[in-house]
């Protein structure tokens, strides 16, 4: 079993990119899944209703979020009805949406966790917590597991991911949109990535027009950030599970 993850994907101009690009790649790795972590898409900050959808449609099966979910109001709706999106389980039970959900793959099932990290970031419940109760519950209505973690410090990535090794089949970060190189499977058999990386324009500061991020930086005064110009590139992580052992044999970056 082959699954494609995508990092953070940053500005609408993403959405014509994966559209004529997506199917493609995704033929040529045999990936049988494909999941793209969407809060950015809608002008960096948040995602729409109609931009989720049209990520669904070029050929991602799950979106996940993270700390810009609630950016746009009309996709609070979209989280309710659509079972292809999630937002971070520890956000508390009253937010709209889901945190997680079990998706199948031909005869087997793949439960998917979306979670936030806390250090630098809001303060939610624990992700170690969250993500435990999680299994907890789901326990014996999944083959396999999923987790992104979206996450300031690197640390704490890693930390969740040594946490649930042998319990968690794929791993990965999002949120910094900077590819990291640590790809590798841990000792009892996770695969594990700290970050994707981006999905999104090169030319800029982590998506967003170099100017004003400099702009912000020098003088310390808010700015009003816009997505950059520029190529596009996505850049994630093909994760491949031998379905016998439930080991992942495989992470290996990927860039398009």
């Amino acid at each position: 079993m082959k699954i494609l993850t995508l990092g953070d994907v940053t500005g609408t101009a993403s959405i014509q990119y994966l559209q004529q690009r997506l199917w493609r790649e995704r033929d040529r790795l045999g990936a049988d899944l494909v999941v793209a972590n969407g809060e950015n898409v809608s002008d960096i900050h948040g995602i729409s209703a109609s931009d989720a959808q049209a990520l669904l449609d070029c050929g991602i099966d799950l979106i996940t979020t993270g700390n810009h979910t609630w950016g746009k109001r009309d996709i609070y709706d979209f989280l309710d009805s659509s079972p292809s999106i999630l937002r971070p389980a520890n956000f508390p039970p009253s937010c709209p949406g889901v945190g997680s959900t079990t998706v199948r793959i031909g005869g087997w099932r793949l439960l998917c966790i979306n979670v936030m990290g806390v250090v630098n970031m809001q303060p939610l419940d624990s992700p170690f917590d969250t993500v435990d109760r999680i299994l907890e519950r789901e326990k014996g209505k999944y083959d396999f597991a999923l987790l992104d973690i979206h996450a300031e410090a690197t640390s704490e990535k890693i930390a969740l991911a040594r946490y649930f090794d042998g319990r968690i089949n794929i791993i990965f970060g999002t949120h910094t949109h900077v590819q990291t190189a640590d790809e590798q499977i841990l000792p009892r058999g996770t695969g594990y990535i700290t970050d994707l990386g981006m999905t999104g324009p090169t030319d800029g500061v982590i998506g967003a027009d170099a100017e004003c991020i400099i702009r912000h930086f020098r003088t310390k005064m808010p700015q009003r950030f816009s997505v950059a110009s520029g190529e596009i590139r996505a850049h994630g992580a093909l994760f491949e599970l031998d379905t016998d052992t439930a080991r992942c044999t495989s992470v290996r970056r990927v860039s398009f």
